[in-house]
């Protein structure tokens, strides 16, 4: 056995996807040198066919044939001038960096209230004046406050949310002024409390119950 002619994998050329193992990549890198453009086409489907036998159960998924073909290209280093049933992938392509996603929300300022309040205000905004809007009017500006307090944990005024509300009604909505009083800070801080506390006592009544029923299964001596 001739040692000197061993290859070492550090030796060799670096897989661009490596679950395709190196005679696949060998296999492409054949398709790119074949001068004749027709023989190219029928080896890069050839090709393909391979590389969705890998998973059999998606090789007939459209969606999954692309990608199939977008690899081939990144495993040629784009080198390889097919006939392809969908767009080329380019470096270019591949390299380009998504356009940065918008926030959902037309007033970032008061992102502490949630896009639900603002969709509960564009509701509000389309019934007709009557007791029903002014009802849930006040059940939108109360649920405000209780966002704010949640953030700020402190105090605010009732003003503040009538003029957050009309602001993100877009006017429409005008409690500035208003006789109306909304729930009081103290008691939304203290209703708060007591949920926490009562599931907080919760969780001890069950790790009571469940020591004294460990301490039943032991025997005395």
């Amino acid at each position: 056995m001739d040692i000197y002619n061993i290859e070492y994998n550090t030796e060799r050329e670096k897989l661009i996807i490596p679950e395709y193992g190196r005679h696949l990549q060998k296999m492409i890198n054949y398709a790119v040198a074949i001068e004749d453009r027709e023989e190219r086409n029928k080896v890069a489907k050839s090709i393909i066919a391979v590389m969705g036998n890998l998973q059999p159960h998606l090789r007939d998924v459209p969606e999954f044939q692309h990608k199939l073909w977008d690899q081939l290209f990144i495993i040629s280093d784009f080198k390889l001038d097919v006939d392809t049933p969908f767009p080329v992938l380019t470096k270019e392509k591949l390299q380009e960096r998504p356009e940065p996603l918008d926030y959902p929300q037309n007033f970032p300022k008061y992102r502490f209230y949630g896009n639900n309040i603002k969709r509960m205000i564009d509701v509000a905004n389309s019934w007709e004046d009557g007791d029903l809007k002014n009802a849930l009017t006040l059940t939108i500006a109360n649920h405000m406050k209780k966002c704010y307090l949640n953030w700020n944990k402190d105090t605010v005024e009732d003003s503040a949310i009538f003029n957050h509300l009309y602001e993100l009604s877009g006017g429409k909505i005008n409690l500035k002024g208003s006789d109306e009083d909304l729930t009081d800070s103290t008691n939304l801080m203290r209703s708060k409390k007591k949920k926490h506390s009562t599931s907080s006592n919760s969780g001890a009544k069950k790790n009571y119950r469940s020591n004294n029923n460990n301490n039943r299964g032991k025997k005395r001596y």
